[in-house]
């Protein structure tokens, strides 16, 4: 898909990865770039249009849907990382993760679909983790939820392929955004994670753009998303920071 000249519609970017798809949708020529957010007005990005988004409320989706109908290019990033486990981890955190990461990212899907068969097909793309296929003891709800986004991207794909809309997964592991960083302070060893480890936010959505643009349908943005893919040929695994290498 040519993004130069696309319409496009990110969720969550007041901060980290949805501030860097937005900033460089607009510095590679997008005629209009939505930058939606659940508090619009911490969003402070020159060029953009922007609108509120929760997309854990389906009259916020709704909304923006129908604010944006010229949408062809649809950037599924908003989600949350709560530190939570599956067996002893607080149920309603659970739920937020899933609705957040699962149920939000469909609601978007199913609110933009029409809208991007109208314009023509365009392309979605699901902002996923390297946590789509391991699990990691202290946040095993994210993976969860992760990997149902995952497997959510791969059916909507068949499901839109007639009308010709590209749906394209990004896989990546640790990056240094405020999400990232925070999570590291409260349940990594010294507060930090090691040395070297975490990738620039700003080269994952660079690789992110590139694979759109390249019309590709999964993008392995880093060698923990290549590891990741190719360890589901063999017994499960966790994913473990200290033993790999950002690529």
């Amino acid at each position: 898909m040519r993004l130069h000249g696309a319409t496009a519609l990110v969720s969550g970017t007041n901060r980290d990865l949805g501030r860097h798809f937005a900033e460089q949708l607009l510095h590679r020529g997008a005629a209009k770039v939505y930058a939606t957010a659940r508090r619009p007005e911490l969003v402070d990005l020159p060029g953009a249009e922007v609108l509120p988004l929760d997309i854990t409320d389906p009259a916020s989706v709704a909304a923006a849907a129908a604010a944006a109908g010229d949408v062809d290019l649809l950037v599924n990033n908003a989600g949350v990382s709560l530190g939570v486990n599956l067996v002893d981890g607080d149920l309603d955190k659970i739920r937020m993760t899933l609705d957040t990461h699962f149920y939000g990212t469909l609601a978007m899907i199913r609110a933009f679909a029409p809208i991007l068969a109208a314009n023509g097909g365009g392309a979605i793309l699901n902002v996923l983790s390297v946590l789509s296929f391991q699990s990691f003891d202290g946040n095993n709800a994210y993976a969860v939820a992760k990997s149902a986004q995952w497997s959510l991207t791969n059916g909507v794909r068949l499901e839109l392929a007639g009308q010709g809309t590209l749906v394209t997964g990004l896989v990546f592991g640790p990056t240094a955004t405020e999400t990232m960083k925070a999570y590291a302070e409260k349940v990594m060893e010294g507060g930090a994670l090691p040395h070297g480890v975490m990738n620039d936010p700003a080269d994952i959505v660079r690789t992110a753009l590139d694979g759109v643009e390249a019309g590709k349908i999964e993008i392995l943005a880093d060698s923990f998303g290549a590891t990741a893919k190719a360890s589901l040929a063999g017994d499960p695994r966790a994913f473990v920071l200290e033993t790999a290498s950002a690529g």
